[in-house]
């Protein structure tokens, strides 16, 4: 179990920074380092990097996560001798949203929404530049065809953030997005979303004792994996 006398490293995907850079108290002397977005794309490549940065730590420590599974890409991180701390979410977006609650009741209110952030739209991870990137790879009409079958079954396409400001600052990136996406009816919009989570996480540092519904511990010489961040749904 983690104690208030062992050091805090936080290892964070840099769509969290401000907000991790703001809630994290004053006092708390840590170890902070940010990833890149755009390690998303490739999974395999989060969780190296990831991994390398953990086993880069020199003594047993508390290691905050700022990340989800994101699309596997934490299943198999060992913790070595540290303790990890991660939320228990499948991606970003319900982090974004401030809760796994209000995460289902969006997907169950709005099944088929694509959702955006500046996280994604920062390292060019959309439909827009997805579509580009196989017009240079396979030529117009190949990716057409594999841009229909990845995306024709989503309805909504809905632009997510913590705060108007970064709503209104990705906005005109997400309606450049949108506009190719009309080609599947998909129809545009946006979700302010909330910091409890990310708030939750930097108290759990000092408060969770053993995993729960929204945070996993996982102590020294274990493993995160995928069955971890499942929920059972009732």
């Amino acid at each position: 179990m983690p104690t208030m006398t062992q050091p805090v490293v936080v290892i964070s995907c840099a769509v969290f920074q401000h907000l991790l850079e703001d809630m994290l108290p004053q006092d708390l002397d840590a170890d902070i380092t940010f990833l890149d977005y755009g390690l998303h794309v490739v999974p395999k490549n989060l969780r190296a990097t990831v991994q390398k940065t953990i086993d880069s730590v020199r003594e047993p420590s508390l290691i905050v996560l700022g990340y989800g599974l994101c699309g596997n890409g934490l299943n198999g991180i060992k913790a070595g001798e540290h303790t990890l701390l991660v939320s228990r979410a499948d991606d970003c977006i319900s982090i974004l949203m401030g809760s796994y609650d209000k995460y289902l009741e969006q997907f169950n209110g709005n099944p088929g929404t694509y959702y955006l952030t500046k996280g994604w739209l920062e390292s060019g991870s959309d439909p827009l530049q997805e579509y580009h990137a196989m017009v240079e790879k396979y030529g117009e009409e190949t990716a057409a065809w594999l841009m229909d079958e990845q995306y024709r079954h989503y309805k909504k396409l809905v632009l997510i953030a913590h705060t108007q400001e970064d709503l209104d600052k990705y906005r005109p990136r997400a309606l450049e997005v949108a506009k190719y996406c009309e080609r599947w009816g998909m129809q545009y919009g946006e979700l302010l979303g909330s910091d409890a989570y990310v708030g939750g996480l930097v108290q759990a540092i000092t408060t969770v004792k053993e995993s729960n519904e929204d945070f996993l511990l996982i102590p020294p010489g274990g493993t995160l994996q995928q069955s971890q961040f499942l929920r059972l749904q009732m």
